[in-house]
């Protein structure tokens, strides 16, 4: 007789509506910063780190990425859709959706977050049981108190012996590429590149913009550990000292002592700092380490959540141009990047409107794969272009 297992998530109704504490910056938001988030996240737009280029922009000076904010978060987003205990579990990031609003961020800006547990659902996977699916929300402003963006996360938590139990063993081995596979790959990746060089400083107008239109591949990779820790590197909190750290206990949250210890305890932190970082022990040492990974159901090392996130906004906003933005998306992840698997992204505009504030909008549809077609993210997007005179 099988006997059906449950999962305990009533901690979490303490939590829910109830401002969480936060991790300050203690520097403004430096130009570095900036160029540091577009490199770990493979988004190779001047905009965002060459000055000539962005002093020539309508912003005149060099500005961070829409997808920045997360960035300046100590914990990736997820904080708030990871309050309460459930005991002996794991998690990985669900999805995202954004939105944004006016204010734009560069150097000299300080950037907090208003964090708020929202909600919570149990539902039965088939990759781990009976699993929540928690949801929080991350309100980003800078110095001035203008709201940058909001982020509702959500995390997925679920029994550990469950993580172990799935690992699909026949993705254990990373695909080999031959060198021809990785020059090919390279005149893909660069075609959406230059596409960013050849819209420049120009407008991209909605006018102009037609329902059915897919928008030019986005392709990157292979992935591997050295790009994993580069994304882990780009995030500000992942550098000693940077932020005033909130003190938190990951094992009573219910995390295995394993995906627990110290990961950015500010009082370890002045002691043995290695132990801090979460990439090397703690909860993210999965995507780093494969052994660590197949606890938590993953086959090989993997990518942050946070990250591909980031990318869909990357996508979207590097095909709006800097005299469009990203107004609104979601993000629904389906599955990791793993080591040695290429990331590609499309898109084809559904809709375009104008909505009760007189913006002009197109709906994009949104997708990522693997180099084998395997869904990653689907989601949709409502994208702010300008409009020609007349």
């Amino acid at each position: 007789m099988t006997t059906k297992t449950t999962l305990d998530c009533s901690d979490i109704d303490n939590y829910l509506g109830k401002t969480m504490d936060f991790s300050p910056l203690r520097e403004p938001i430096a130009n570095n910063d900036i160029r540091r988030w577009a490199h770990g996240m493979h988004y190779a737009n001047l905009l965002h780190y060459d000055p000539k280029f962005a002093a020539e922009s309508k912003f005149g000076k060099l500005i961070a990425p829409q997808s920045f904010p997360i960035a300046t978060d100590d914990g990736h987003g997820a904080a708030p859709a990871c309050v309460g205990r459930i005991a002996d579990s794991h998690l990985l990031f669900g999805g995202d959706e954004w939105w944004y609003y006016d204010a734009r961020v560069s150097a000299g800006d300080i950037i907090s977050n208003t964090r708020v547990p929202f909600d919570y659902v149990v539902k039965e996977t088939s990759f781990a049981g009976p699993t929540c699916f928690q949801r929080g929300d991350n309100n980003y402003s800078n110095q001035h108190g203008e709201p940058v963006a909001k982020q509702r996360s959500t995390a997925i938590r679920y029994q550990a012996h469950a993580g172990g139990d799935n690992v699909n063993v026949d993705e254990a081995e990373e695909p080999v590429w031959t060198d021809d596979e990785l020059d090919a790959l390279e005149d893909r990746k660069f075609t959406w590149i230059k596409g960013l060089h050849d819209l420049g400083h120009k407008e991209r107008w909605w006018d102009d913009v037609t329902v059915g239109d897919q928008l030019a591949e986005r392709v990157f990779g292979p992935h591997s550990i050295a790009s994993f820790t580069t994304e882990w590197r780009a995030f500000i909190v992942n550098t000693w000292g940077t932020m005033d750290l909130r003190k938190q206990d990951l094992l009573a949250l219910g995390f295995t002592p394993e995906m627990a210890g110290y990961e950015n305890d500010p009082d370890m932190q002045l002691i043995n700092p290695s132990l801090t970082d979460g990439a090397y022990y703690g909860p993210s040492r999965g995507h780093l380490f494969p052994k660590y990974a197949r606890r938590i159901g993953m086959p090989r090392s993997y990518g942050y959540g946070a990250s591909m996130g980031a990318w869909v906004t990357d996508y979207l906003a590097g095909w709006a141009g800097e005299h469009g933005r990203v107004v609104h998306s979601i993000a629904n992840y389906r599955g990791p990047a793993l080591s040695g698997d290429v990331t590609i992204q499309t898109a084809e505009v559904v809709d375009k409107l104008v909505d009760a504030e007189g913006r002009h909008l197109v709906q994009v549809k949104h997708k990522m794969t693997n180099q084998k077609g395997v869904t990653l993210c689907t989601g949709t997007a409502e994208i702010a272009l300008p409009k020609k005179a007349g």
